[in-house]
């Protein structure tokens, strides 16, 4: 590695001021600060900063943690598609069919999403935001394993600039980046990204009913979407008289061996992911106990209500379905967008899970909701740390002497 900084030390000359290379110095220094810590350090006088994790560092920490969600995300896509076909599931084949897929996509985002990092560092004559190293993996492993690469460019270059750079980039945005990049998909592209487009052929395309080979009775619907579509008899009995009755078992709900999105179905694998964020201090387990606990909450309420069936889903089904444990570990989690204050995170996290439950169950139409939900919370952060810090400050008032 010495060796390597030695070559990048003999060029940085070329990219500073005066350099051959002067307008792409934040370019330069992108690279050269991904792979080595910064040199810069505090003056001798004055406070002192004792630690080695720069940004970079910290953004590498939650990529890190979502490992566990992409390796499993790309081996179900080669077990689904088993199913689909009738095949025997083979992990190593599985998880090969499915990088294939999945590795491109990844490809896309960081690369779309990157080019839109450095004009922007360019024009502002600014150092590349490294709040993009988590984004470019957020937004493949929120979207199906079908979805266009050309809409992944698109989707990740939307949610850049408009939820980020027009904010003044990292740490100044209002709404989750990747969040923003999914809702564009959603609602700019609605039929790619459906509940019913999750698993795909040996060419990547969607697998429709009637193509050979097909299972008698498949279908690629999520749990979400086959919940929002039972109207005759309760939800758990729809998912038992699917094409495969153990396919949407509790048990398989919390493992992830369903359909959905390429790092979202494993409800396991996301709380390995908050394991490893609580335990390296970048996740808030504030915000995401309190997630759960608003989703439990408000589910077990619309049981007692019991208007409909949907209302009668189990409260636990609601912790384990979609894209719940990922939005809470990885999204509502956001150091930027989420409240800050302690009392507030507990507030935040609380709602997003209320509003989750309440737009599947009230909406249908749109039975995920932890995307919306997280994003109207993002909006309300601000608000809801405003207050918090004024009744400290009135709390502290009574409390003067004069």
């Amino acid at each position: 590695m010495k060796f390597l900084h030695d070559i990048l030390e003999k060029q940085k000359p070329m990219f500073q001021k005066g350099g051959k290379f002067e307008k792409l110095y934040y370019l330069f220094e992108a690279g050269e600060t991904f792979a080595f810590t910064p040199a810069e350090t505090t003056p001798n006088k004055g406070s002192q900063i004792k630690d080695a994790v720069d940004l970079k560092r910290l953004m590498m920490t939650v990529v890190i943690a979502m490992i566990p969600c992409l390796l499993f995300g790309m081996w179900n896509v080669g077990y689904q598609h088993d199913l689909a076909f009738g095949k025997t599931p083979n992990i190593l084949a599985d998880f090969l069919f499915g990088a294939k897929f999945v590795i491109p996509i990844i490809i896309v985002s960081y690369t779309a999403g990157g080019l839109a990092e450095v004009a922007f560092a360019l024009v502002r004559k600014h150092p590349v935001n490294e709040g993009f190293l988590v984004t470019g993996m957020l937004v493949p492993l929120i979207c199906p394993v079908t979805i266009p690469l050309w809409q992944v460019a698109v989707a990740t270059i939307f949610g850049v600039i408009i939820a980020k750079e027009v904010f003044g980039g990292t740490g100044m945005n209002v709404l989750n980046v990747a969040m923003t990049a999914r809702a564009f998909l959603y609602f700019a592209y609605p039929s790619q990204i459906s509940g019913d487009v999750w698993t795909a052929d040996e060419n990547g395309n969607i697998i429709a009913t009637g193509m050979a080979g097909l299972v008698d009775g498949y279908s690629g619907a999520t749990a979400l979407a086959i919940a929002a579509q039972s109207t005759a008899k309760p939800v758990v009995e729809a998912f038992a008289g699917s094409w495969s009755p153990e396919l949407f078992s509790f048990k398989s709900l919390f493992l992830g061996t369903i359909p959905g999105c390429i790092g979202e179905t494993s409800t396991l694998m996301a709380l390995i992911g908050a394991a490893i964020l609580i335990a390296t201090g970048v996740g808030s387990w504030k915000v995401i106990v309190s997630v759960f606990a608003g989703t439990f909450a408000m589910g077990a309420l619309f049981n007692a209500v019991g208007a409909n069936n949907f209302m009668l889903i189990p409260a636990q089904y609601h912790l384990v379905m979609g894209g719940l444990a990922f939005g809470a570990v990885f999204m509502a989690t956001d150091p930027v967008s989420a409240s800050h204050t302690e009392t507030g995170k507990w507030i935040y996290g609380f709602f997003i899970g209320v509003m989750t439950v309440i737009i599947r169950v009230v909406n249908p139409a749109y039975p995920e909701g932890i995307m919306l939900a997280v994003l109207l919370m993002n909006v309300f952060a601000p608000l809801i740390d405003y207050f918090i810090i004024q009744a400290n400050k009135n709390r502290r008032l009574k409390r003067a002497t004069v």
